[in-house]
């Protein structure tokens, strides 16, 4: 699955582990095509577990963890979950299709699956929903808003998980109504020339966007502690090896703070990132990133020859439309 403007319902990173005493979690997961010998299931307060697969090609772990909402991750892609007391999980899934095929069973799951299910609802709300006018944009979110939180008090869940749930489902609708008056006012950008940029080359030295001109530019706004933004890279490696000697610039600006600098070219030189690596001088201060009106990362940029803005909010490298989009305007 693709995340979108919202990865999955916010909830790893808005909301607190609800209990404070541990209990044990018995965890089995059987993957198919799956991206990594090890998986990797993280919480609140620096909570780490990670469980390697076995000789039976299973991932199996017992392991004590307080009561809470979860993120397990394979290295490529994440989804939530919520753990609970002396809960028994098995997991099934295909990394190919990665949160289309979650499947929880077990004891103690119920949750876990309606977050799996929500996931999905949420990324067809955003692939369908952001294409319409916004009286009609404004009336299915509040649909969505009100169908949600139906749907969750008819199940008999924990009495914590409905009120986190409920918060999450609260900043779904607020955040949704923000990022489609900024794709509204980022497709109001297409055509016109793009903002500037000068900033920091890893290489040495600096880099501005009008050095590039004569050339298409394909940007990608990230950052090293972003997972969603980490995940995208090997795709994106395997595109600029694709397209190597085109008329093409792969520019990747960090907006890392300038007191991560160190960190970041660590990263860079580590994951022998391509293309032209820049670090943006104000993080989400920075002139080129407020122009652009960039709330989430990763976000992708594509400009043309002439510096005007073909694609304001660019496909990602992990989405096969960008490689045919590519392929129309180089080859």
């Amino acid at each position: 699955m693709k995340k979108l403007f919202i990865a999955g319902l916010v909830i790893f990173n808005a909301l607190n582990v609800i209990g404070q005493s541990k209990n044990s979690i018995k965890f089995t997961a059987k993957i198919a095509n799956r991206n990594s010998d090890t998986l990797v299931i993280r919480g609140r307060d620096n909570f780490r577990q990670v469980i390697p697969i076995d000789k039976k090609e299973v991932f199996a772990a017992t392991f004590d963890a307080p009561q809470g909402f979860y993120v397990f991750s394979d290295g490529k892609e994440s989804s939530n979950l919520y753990l609970k007391p002396n809960s028994e999980i098995n997991l099934t899934m295909d990394a190919k299709e990665f949160d289309e095929t979650i499947v929880y069973k077990g004891k103690g799951v119920d949750e876990s699956n309606f977050l799996a299910q929500q996931a999905l609802k949420d990324e067809n709300f955003q692939k369908d929903a952001f294409t319409k006018e916004p009286a009609e944009f404004t009336a299915l979110l509040d649909g969505k808003l009100k169908s949600d939180t139906e749907t969750l008090e008819k199940n008999n869940f924990d009495p914590e998980f409905k009120k986190s749930l409920k918060l999450s489902f609260e900043s779904f609708h607020q955040y949704g109504t923000e990022q489609y008056e900024r794709v509204a006012k980022a497709n109001k950008l297409t055509g016109k020339p793009s903002p500037g940029f000068d900033y920091d080359n890893y290489k040495g030295g600096k880099t501005k966007l009008s050095d590039l001109k004569g050339k298409y530019v394909y940007i990608d706004v990230w950052a090293t502690w972003c997972a969603p933004c980490r995940a995208e890279i090997p795709y994106l490696q395997k595109i600029e090896e694709k397209y190597h000697g085109k008329n093409i610039e792969f520019v990747s600006i960090s907006i890392d703070k300038l007191k991560d600098t160190e960190k970041w070219k660590k990263f860079v030189n580590d994951k022998h990132l391509g293309g032209t690596q820049l670090l943006a001088d104000k993080d989400w201060e920075s002139e080129f990133v407020v122009n652009y009106g960039i709330l989430g990362i990763p976000r992708f940029i594509l400009i043309d020859p002439n510096g005007n803005i073909l694609k304001s909010e660019a496909a990602r490298p992990s989405d096969p439309e960008l490689d045919k989009q590519l392929s129309a305007l180089l080859n």
